[in-house]
């Protein structure tokens, strides 16, 4: 279940109860008259079948709700209750396949600005990277993958695309370009400076490095790897699975690329740079094409399902 709060201007009550007593799989409605104070208005709160959440705050967005009032859905939690059961059985489909467009896009609108913290992460994921890629660490590497932001600007792309939303998709690649450069930018200074130190040394970059040579040698299995790690960061992120998210950052290549690519740039090595390059680039294509298919899959399959569910109830 969903939690569904609003704040209904007088004007507006009674349609945002008829859309309310229409729609399936809504439960425990609460009307406080008067309760809002900013802006001012009905207090209404409800529980709603994550299957039918979509629909239900689309309806709502339709009678301006959102300019005159406010719209707040998140999970419910733990829920228990009949009436929340009967709900659950009368909205039509499964909630496991249920996308929350508005939920989802609200999320990876946020996730993929272009904002101070989003640099310092990317920036300092990419220095662990160079760190491991110098050391010849897997496990440096591993930790720079999870440390990368990089997925948020990806899925904001995505869905971007599959909404056909041009200042959101241009926002997140320009997200994710601009904090590309400037983390990598960034990590050749650090290299730098740590060559200075004595920490960093040609030789050790020349050196044999087994268990990270794979990060400029891209081939085919990288985009094979890009696009099941694309299906299932967006899986993940429409289901809210952020433990297989995590596991989404660790396989992907993208990070330790752009590690690589400024160490390469540090000590003028422009054949690792390239094959860097290469990886970095494939490995963002693959998740976005998958990313965007597996989630222009999930609305054309929710549509049918939704659709035949409906039929069935009304029939």
């Amino acid at each position: 279940m969903m939690h569904l709060r609003l704040i209904v201007p007088k004007a507006l009550l009674t349609q945002v109860r008829e859309v309310l007593d229409a729609a399936l799989g809504v439960t425990h409605v609460v009307v406080l008259e008067g309760a809002a104070v900013r802006p001012e208005g009905t207090l209404v709160e409800c529980d709603v079948a994550r299957e039918s959440a979509d629909e239900l705050v689309a309806a709502l967005r339709e009678l301006g709700l959102p300019h005159a009032g406010a719209i707040v859905l998140r999970d419910a939690g733990f829920t228990q209750s009949e009436a929340a059961t009967r709900a659950m059985e009368q909205a039509p489909g499964e909630a496991a396949d249920a996308v929350v467009w508005e939920a989802v896009s609200e999320l990876t609108q946020e996730e993929s600005t272009l904002s101070a913290t989003y640099v310092a992460f990317l920036t300092v994921a990419t220095m662990l990277a160079a760190c491991g890629v110098m050391l010849d660490n897997a496990i440096l590497i591993v930790g720079a993958m999870v440390v990368g932001p990089e997925f948020g600007p990806l899925a904001g792309l995505c869905v971007a695309l599959v909404r056909r939303q041009r200042p959101e998709a241009w926002r997140s690649t320009v997200t994710l370009v601009l904090g590309f450069v400037v983390a990598i930018a960034l990590t050749v200074l650090f290299s730098w400076v740590l060559e200075q130190r004595g920490l960093f040394s040609r030789t050790q970059f020349e050196g044999p490095r087994p268990q990270t040579s794979f990060i400029w040698q891209p081939d085919r299995m990288s985009l094979v790897v890009a696009c099941l790690a694309g299906i299932a960061g967006m899986l993940s992120l429409t289901s809210a699975k952020s433990a297989t998210l995590i596991g989404v950052a660790i396989s992907v290549t993208t990070v330790p690329a752009a590690g690589n690519i400024a160490l390469a740039a540090t000590y003028s090595a422009y054949e690792q740079a390239w094959g860097s390059f290469q990886q970095l680039a494939i490995n963002l294509a693959g998740i976005v094409v998958a990313g965007t298919c597996t989630l222009l899959a999930q609305r054309l399959l929710w549509s049918r399902v939704r659709g035949r569910e409906l039929a069935r109830l009304r029939g």
